[in-house]
């Protein structure tokens, strides 16, 4: 009886001893535990730290590039301001003087169709015309006056035009000369001539070396250039709209070097 009861007063002990054991394992564990995640929010709140202060540098660095921009955007405005208050009189003499400008080239044109119209009286209407298109001065002169069918050989009466034509911007400065040749659709059947193309340039440059040569038109202001059949000005599908389409034009326009260096000021 005795002996049995030392032996649960041992066991009992053993039992209290496990349990407190148990008891303070697990305090050690909560405790690691708590240390832990107390690491873990001290590393995620450092870095935490790390991004904002890379954000406020990144802020005040935007910050003073918009300080820089607003003070040069209102230098600007400032100088613009002057500058429009200081000027303001000298644009309205400038627009005054442009205006002048293109209301002189526009008499000059004028005065220059008229001139040329008046030089060119003795032809006939389906021979030549005289208009203003686009401030320029267009002498149309049709095949019939200059040419023969597929030639690039002025004949005597459209020398004759050419030399009227001639005293006409001999006697005017500053005025730029274009020769354009034009055909219709009808294909070239010349071997001088491998298209179109070939014969209304050839057209150009043979009233041109008259102009210069023969009637001293300033070489300088002159430009010959073909453009076959695809400038037409009536439909190819009659007769007497192909012979209209057959035809030089003499296109004259006024220097505009001064006009051009008004705007570019």
């Amino acid at each position: 009886m005795k002996k049995t009861f030392q032996i649960s007063i041992f066991l009992i002990a053993i039992g209290a001893l496990s349990l407190s054991s148990c008891v303070s394992k697990g305090k050690l564990l909560a405790s690691e535990g708590r240390v832990h995640r107390l690491q873990n929010d001290s590393s995620a709140t450092h870095t935490l730290l790390t991004e904002c202060g890379a954000s406020v540098k990144d802020l005040q660095e935007q910050r003073k590039m918009l300080q820089n921009a607003n003070a040069s955007a209102q230098n600007d405005l400032s100088n613009l301001s002057s500058k429009s208050k200081m000027t303001i009189a000298d644009q309205a003499k400038r627009l005054a003087h442009l205006q002048d400008l293109i209301q002189a080239q526009k008499d000059v044109m004028n005065k220059l169709k008229k001139t040329i119209a008046d030089a060119l009286v003795n032809f006939k209407a389906d021979e030549l015309s005289v208009y203003i298109k686009d401030g320029k001065v267009y002498v149309s002169l049709q095949e019939k006056l200059l040419f023969k069918s597929g030639s690039d050989v002025v004949d005597p009466k459209g020398r004759e035009a050419l030399g009227s034509l001639a005293q006409v911007l001999n006697n005017t400065p500053d005025i730029n000369v274009m020769i354009e040749g034009h055909t219709d659709t009808v294909p070239i059947r010349k071997e001088k001539f491998q298209d179109n193309w070939a014969l209304s340039t050839a057209r150009a440059t043979s009233i041109v070396r008259i102009l210069t040569k023969d009637y001293m038109v300033n070489a300088h202001s002159i430009i010959a250039s073909g453009r076959g059949e695809f400038f037409p000005v009536k439909a190819n599908d009659s007769d007497a709209g192909r012979a209209s389409n057959r035809r030089t034009e003499i296109i004259l326009s006024p220097n505009l070097n001064e006009l051009y260096n008004l705007l570019d000021e």
